[in-house]
């Protein structure tokens, strides 16, 4: 019985390691730290620059406010050029989620 339950434990733990996750964004298992477009809609020189963030804790709690809205309204953007996506998070314990727009 103790056999059975070690290889059963062998296979899941393997399994674990093997089946990938399709998600939107790239994420590192250990460490994820990336720049990623959201969104554009004018190729102009933006003039001004406003971002939000939002901030997660052991993957059980996330706060804070990474809108696009937000952004706007840190940033006083009334049109958006372009929008980008910062991600950092270290081992599922700590994540920042932080947007910026850029715009006029």
């Amino acid at each position: 019985m103790k056999k059975k339950v070690l290889s059963l434990t062998a296979v899941l733990v393997a399994m674990a390691f093997l089946v990938g996750c399709a998600t939107i964004v790239p994420i590192g298992t250990l460490y994820t730290e990336v720049k990623l477009p959201c969104k554009a809609t004018n190729a102009a020189k933006a003039l001004k620059v406003g971002t939000s963030e939002c901030v997660s804790i052991l993957a059980l709690v996330a706060i804070g406010d990474a809108s696009i809205q937000a952004a706007m309204k840190n940033g006083g953007i009334k049109k958006i050029h372009h929008v980008d996506w910062d991600v950092k998070n270290i081992l599922g314990v700590y994540g920042v989620y932080k947007t910026t727009v850029y715009g006029e």
